[in-house]
């Protein structure tokens, strides 16, 4: 789960942006006019590299890095001696490491070609061979840091896993303890209670059938009073006993970590704002709907990856849940069940509820008073 926004880009990141930036940097004082064109656009769209973790290596669009890649190789043919291969590699290096199987492919083949164009270029095949060597290294460890990152990944999710079930053991340990104790207490109190009350009801008709003073009666009403009050908060000490609340942000955590562990795809949660406790029927109107999106997901989009913003306001809470299909679904022809009961439990809230294709997917936006 992450909160707020994008963070200012840490060492690592600057590390990260200098081996494609510096090669760039190095090559200005020989560049010509095409020279400098190709070098304002690589450092252009190498700004988001800053930012890389943050917004998750995979989210970055392959086309992105394939043009820096072209750009950087296309100046590294046209400038003697320059450096900005590097800048090549580089990328070609982050492709490896977080893009799927086509833009690998594409990547590759624009390093080959761009070799291929080097060595005609400046009529230097011999060169061609050391260059090649220096690609299948880079790809070679591009795939061992993924594959590292994969078990690294596998091994957290295990433990999750393994965590959750013990969580979920304990849980279910107190919810019986819980349970338990509100019979106990609505065996003893709550019946002793109703049975004092009962009889303090008919104390006091008596009393004013038989014509007692006015300040005896007005003490029995005030003890059966009291006992009906001590009654009612009893009847609200066993109902709270018997819910286990659970705050919003870990309910829609916990859903989202099942839609991670049934498709393997990613699903984050981002809360915006300052969380605080939201009255039962405004969460449960949160929580069944991100299990309705995540659902109809699991139908019409298996394995989608989904981002889910809670953003808490002034008055209000707003919830988004968009999944990433990579492409703009169709309309659906008319609203299913699902999301006709959302959009009815939203509309007794006095909410507005939002859903609809968007650019790469689906996405429901509702917002609801609190």
């Amino acid at each position: 789960m992450t909160t707020g926004r994008a963070r200012f880009p840490q060492a690592q990141a600057w590390l990260r942006w200098a081996f494609v930036a510096v090669p760039m940097l190095a090559a200005m004082p020989r560049a010509d006019t095409l020279a400098w064109v190709l070098i304002g656009i690589t450092l252009v769209l190498s700004v988001p590299l800053l930012w890389l973790n943050d917004i998750r290596e995979r989210t970055l669009p392959p086309a992105l890095l394939l043009t820096v890649i072209f750009c950087a190789g296309l100046l590294w043919a046209l400038v003697p001696n320059s450096w900005a291969s590097v800048t090549m590699f580089s990328c070609t290096f982050f492709v490896v490491l977080r893009q799927g199987t086509v833009p690998v492919v594409l990547a590759v083949a624009l390093d080959l070609g761009t070799i291929a164009l080097w060595a005609a270029y400046h009529d230097a095949w011999e060169g061609a061979l050391p260059s090649c060597t220096i690609l299948a290294i880079v790809v070679l460890l591009g795939i061992n840091r993924r594959t590292r990152l994969a078990r690294i990944e596998q091994t957290e999710l295990a433990l999750a896993r393994a965590r959750t079930a013990t969580e979920e053991h304990a849980r279910a340990a107190a919810l019986a303890e819980r349970a338990r104790i509100a019979r106990e207490l609505h065996d003893v109190l709550a019946h002793s209670l109703a049975g004092l009350s009962l009889n303090l009801q008919g104390a006091r008709l008596m009393l004013v059938r038989d014509g007692a003073s006015p300040d005896t009666v007005a003490q029995i009403e005030r003890a059966q009073r009291l006992a009906s009050e001590g009654l009612a908060e009893a009847r609200k000490a066993v109902a709270a006993l018997r819910e286990d609340a659970v705050p919003v942000e870990r309910a829609i955590a916990d859903l989202l970590a099942a839609y991670r562990l049934d498709t393997g795809a990613r699903a984050d949660l981002s809360v915006e704002g300052t969380p605080r406790e939201l009255a039962p029927a405004v969460g449960t109107a949160l929580v069944r709907a991100v299990q309705e999106a995540l659902a109809n997901t699991r139908k019409h989009a298996a394995q989608a990856e989904v981002d889910v913003t809670l953003d808490y306001t002034d008055g209000s809470v707003e919830l988004t849940v968009a999944d990433r299909q990579g492409r703009r679904p169709p309309d659906a022809p008319a609203a299913g069940y699902g999301l006709r009961g959302m959009g009815e439990r939203v509309a007794l809230l006095d909410g507005r509820l939002d859903s609809g294709p968007g650019e790469d997917g689906w996405r429901i936006h509702l917002t609801v008073p609190a």
